[in-house]
C-alpha cells in the first residue's frame, strides 16, 4: 500500500472533519448518547476492518470512542486508513 504525502492527507481530511493527522496517524474521537450507541458503532467499524484486514488502535470509555489509524507496513497513512475512516 502506497504511503500518502502530507499534502494529500490534508486535502483528504477536508472530507473527514472529525479526523486529524498527527505523527503519521489519523486520529478521531467520537461521543455518542450512550454506551449502546458507541458499541454499535464499534461493531460496524469492526466488521469493515475485518473485511479489509486492517485494524485500528482504539479505546472505549462508556460513550466515547477514540480511534487511531495508520498502516504499519507503510509506516504511515495510506488509502486503507481513509476507507476505515468512512465507517464511523
Amino acid at each position: 500500500m502506497l504511503l500518502l504525502s502530507e499534502d494529500i492527507i490534508e486535502k483528504k481530511l477536508l472530507h473527514f472533519p472529525d479526523w486529524q493527522f498527527y505523527k503519521n496517524t489519523l486520529y478521531a474521537e467520537f461521543e455518542f448518547d450512550n454506551f449502546k450507541d458507541c458499541f454499535s458503532a464499534m461493531s460496524r467499524i469492526a466488521f469493515e476492518c475485518e473485511a479489509q484486514n486492517h485494524h485500528p488502535k482504539w479505546t472505549n470509555i462508556y460513550n466515547v470512542l477514540k480511534i487511531s489509524l495508520s498502516t504499519h507496513d507503510a509506516n504511515g497513512v495510506t488509502e486503507k486508513n481513509f476507507k476505515i475512516g468512512r465507517c464511523n
